[in-house]
Parts: structure tokens; C-alpha cells; sequence
């Protein structure tokens, strides 16, 4: 049988005190609320850059693909420079990318700052679990790691709602420019916070950079990445196929050479034996459906309420507070609701999304003609709460038993399963949406959509079972 990894002992250090906790959180929230903010200002943005369909797509793409590709390699670094250190400097990059995106005179310019912007990004977000992981532990560990799945996925419905209030507003004549300005005051601030509330760890045993490792990593989530978010904008041409074919190889290899390098005694950048602590491997086969259900229903739902219900921006976000309020309850009672019955708490939460979901689905059914906000509300509420029951302790399930020294890379491979999998769900289900509206219509699409969505509920609860039934 595969051997996890023995429980290495942390060195002392200071404990992450509330001050520190809600620095880092604030530090995760401004990167996950950047991933949606900009979906609401993307048609003023080609209004005023013409950008067209394809450079939009890089504007929203480009920021992702650089966040997900970039995260492994953030954690490591921060293993081994210190997370303080990385946290303070992605912060600080966030502030000048972020303004940079604000001022961009053109869509190109536009692009290649959201791509510096979502390199940034990745420098920052592997060190907030790492931290909470290497600094605290038992209740303050659980209650930390709840508050920051909430803040996950509060910030999805923040971003959608705040994206249109600084849109409609056009603070000083800024019209879409604000929703990245709005960024700069906030993540110097984070900075400034750090430095002085969050405590410096880092790996006992600093490991140099594994460069076919990260080569090969960066090489197979572009070739995946890539043709989904842009192939839908450029028609499918032969080489988005070619990239999709070419992934499986590219990720065979990055796997062969990842072994390669840990059975020679080296540090590789993804430590496989990782993979064998059973928490982490079994919490990441449940992340996959998670985060891929929940990118997808984000998007279906945006596109639904306005394009279908004809909501404005502002008005579509509020029709989703029920839901961030189902979400963010459900997962400050996670702690609590772990502490007592364990993962199966993850069991409950996917019946509930499912409920929900099924709910939806059976409303769109009904009478497509009549389908409206008030008469998803609950289904979109279940929803939210049966996402929180599974999202909190999916975090700390996935990190419980993974060594301090490896609390970045740990949490690096963490992040990038989540990010790749909401790009993964908005491009999968969304063009299976886009698809099938023109011969269904948006209410039975959505109802197909919320079908192949709730068979990943089925799949979530199946695994969940596998897990064990207490959480450290």
C-alpha cells in the first residue's frame, strides 16, 4: 500500500493573530473577486477600446490562465523565500498591475496587464493557505480556513454586484476603469498590513526551482487553458484542437518527469508523495466536480439573468445575495458542523446543492415562459448552502495532513485545482449553454446544464464517503 507522509512537527512561530488572519483573507479576496469583476465592464470595455469578441475573451482569459499556471510555482517560492516576503511582494504587484490595467490607453495594452495582473495573483494567493496552514492549528485552523472558503465564494457574487455599481456609477468620468482602480488602495494597504501582523514562515529546507517541472506544467495548462477560453471567441480553428490533443501528452510527461525527480532524491516542483496522503489525494478528486460546477453555474446563471430575464448588472447580482448568504452561513458553520459529524458534513452539502439544483431545474421546466428571479430563489439559495457545506471543509480536509514544510506547494496545488477547475467549468458547461440555447431556448438549456451538474453532486457524495470520517 502507498505510505503518506509522517507528520512532521512545526517549528515554533508566531501565531496568525485576528489582525494577520483578516490581512491575508483581504489579500485572497481581492484576487478572487478580479477573476468576475471584470465579466460586468467587458461590453463598455469594447465600446471604448473596440476590442471585438477575441481580445475581450484574452481581457478576461488572460488574467485566468496566468493565475492558474503561475500558482504551483507561487508556492513553491514562498516555501522557500519566506511567505511573508512573497505575500507583501504579489500584494505590491497587484496594486501597480491593477493600475496599469486602469490606465491601459489600448485592448492590447489591456491584455497584457491582466496577464502581469494574474501572474501577481499567483504570487499572492498560495501564501494565505500556507500561512494559515503553517501558523495556526485545531479551532483556530478549522474557523480560518471556513472564513476563507467564504470569502471564496462571497467574492464571486461581490464581484458581480460591485462590478456594475462602479460601471452604472462612472466615478469621475473612469466608467469601467474603476473596477480595477478600486484594487490599488487595497492591496497596498494589504502590503503595508502584512508587514507588520503577518507572521514570516517558510520551509526548514529551501528547494531550488524545478524548471522541466515548471516548463512542462505551464506548457500542459496552456495547451488545455488556451482553446477553452478562446476557442468558442475564434470559431475552433485547427490549432485550438491541436493544443486540446497535445495536453494529455504534455501532462503524461510533466508526471513522468515529476517522479523521475523525487525518486533521485531531488525537490521536485509538485512532490508526488503529496498526492499519496489520502486526504489530499481524495479532497482533490472532489474539488475537480466542485469547483468545475461552481465556475459553470456562475456563468449559466450571469448570462441567464441578464440576457434571458433582461436584468441589468446591478439588479442580476442581487438576485444572486441569496445564494452568497446561503453560502457564506453555511460555511462559518462548517467549523462547528465538522467538529461534530466530520466529512460527512461534505456528504449533506452535495445532497443539499443538489436539491437545489433539481430544484431549479424542475422551476425552468415547469413554465419556461414564466421562469423569473423570484421563482429561483430557492433553488439558488439551496444551492449557495449546500456549496458552503462543501466548500469549508473541503479546504481542510485537503491540507490536514500535508507536512508544514510543504504548506505552499500544498496549498499551490490546491489553488490550482480550484482556479483550473471554475476556467474549466465556464468554458465546458458554458459552451454546452451557449450551444444549446438556440434550439432549446435559455429556460430548457438551463435545465440541461443543471441536470449534467447535479450528476456532479452524485459524483461529490459518492466520494465523499471515501474520506475519513474525522478531520484534523
Amino acid at each position: 500500500m502507498p505510505q503518506t507522509l509522517p507528520h512532521v512537527r512545526r517549528p515554533a512561530v508566531p501565531g496568525l493573530g485576528r489582525a494577520g488572519l483578516t490581512t491575508v483573507l483581504l489579500g485572497a479576496f481581492l484576487p478572487m473577486l478580479d477573476f468576475f469583476i471584470v465579466n460586468v465592464a467587458l461590453p463598455t470595455i469594447d465600446h471604448d477600446l473596440a476590442a471585438g469578441p477575441a481580445v475581450l475573451e484574452l481581457v478576461a482569459a488572460g488574467y485566468g490562465i496566468a493565475f492558474a499556471v503561475l500558482l504551483v510555482l507561487g508556492g513553491r517560492l514562498g516555501d522557500a523565500v519566506g511567505r511573508r516576503r512573497l505575500f507583501v511582494a504579489g500584494a505590491a504587484a497587484f496594486a501597480v498591475t491593477s493600475l496599469a490595467c486602469g490606465l491601459a490607453p489600448t485592448a492590447w495594452t489591456l491584455v497584457a496587464a491582466r496577464v502581469a495582473q494574474g501572474a501577481s495573483a499567483a504570487l499572492l494567493i498560495p501564501q494565505v493557505l500556507a500561512t494559515i496552514t503553517a501558523a495556526t492549528e485545531g479551532a483556530r485552523r478549522a474557523r480560518a480556513l471556513g472564513i476563507y472558503g467564504a470569502v471564496g465564494g462571497i467574492s464571486v457574487v461581490i464581484g458581480q454586484v460591485l462590478g456594475g455599481l462602479l460601471v452604472s456609477a462612472d466615478l469621475f468620468g473612469t466608467g469601467w476603469r474603476a473596477v480595477f482602480l478600486l484594487n490599488v488602495p487595497f492591496a497596498l494597504a494589504t502590503a503595508v498590513f502584512a508587514v507588520r501582523w503577518v507572521p514570516q514562515t517558510r520551509s526548514p529546507r529551501a528547494a531550488g526551482l524545478d524548471l522541466p517541472g515548471t516548463a512542462l506544467l505551464t506548457a500542459a495548462l496552456l495547451a488545455l487553458f488556451v482553446p477553452l477560453m478562446e476557442g468558442r471567441a475564434v470559431g475552433w480553428p485547427l490549432w485550438t484542437w491541436l493544443l486540446l490533443a497535445a495536453f494529455p501528452f504534455l501532462a503524461t510527461a510533466f508526471l513522468v518527469v515529476e517522479r523521475r525527480t523525487e525518486a533521485a532524491g531531488r525537490v521536485p516542483l509538485v512532490p508526488l508523495s503529496l498526492v499519496r496522503i489520502p486526504e489530499m489525494r481524495r479532497g482533490l478528486g472532489i474539488a475537480l466536480p466542485y469547483f468545475t460546477g461552481f465556475g459553470g453555474f456562475m456563468f449559466v446563471i450571469a448570462i441567464l439573468l441578464q440576457q434571458g430575464l433582461h436584468q441589468d448588472p446591478v439588479a442580476a447580482g442581487w438576485a444572486l445575495v441569496p445564494m452568497a448568504v446561503g453560502y457564506f452561513g453555511a460555511s462559518l458553520a462548517g467549523p462547528r458542523l465538522v467538529g461534530r459529524f466530520g466529512s460527512r458534513v461534505i456528504t449533506v452539502g452535495a445532497a443539499v446543492q443538489g436539491t437545489g439544483l433539481a430544484a431549479l431545474a424542475a422551476v425552468a421546466l415547469a413554465d419556461p415562459a414564466q421562469l423569473s428571479v423570484p421563482r429561483m430563489l430557492p433553488g439558488i439559495a439551496l444551492a449557495g448552502i449546500g456549496q458552503g457545506l462543501i466548500g469549508m471543509p473541503l479546504f481542510r480536509v485537503v491540507l490536514s495532513q500535508v507536512p508544514a514544510e510543504q504548506a505552499g506547494v500544498g496549498s499551490g496545488v490546491l489553488a490550482t485545482t480550484q482556479q483550473s477547475s471554475l476556467a474549466l467549468g465556464v468554458a465546458a458547461v458554458g459552451t454546452l449553454f451557449l450551444g444549446l440555447v438556440p434550439g432549446l431556448g435559455m429556460a430548457r438549456a438551463l435545465a440541461v446544464v443543471l441536470t449534467v451538474q447535479l450528476a456532479g453532486s452524485v459524483v461529490i457524495a459518492l466520494l465523499s464517503v471515501r474520506l475519513p470520517h474525522s478531520v484534523a
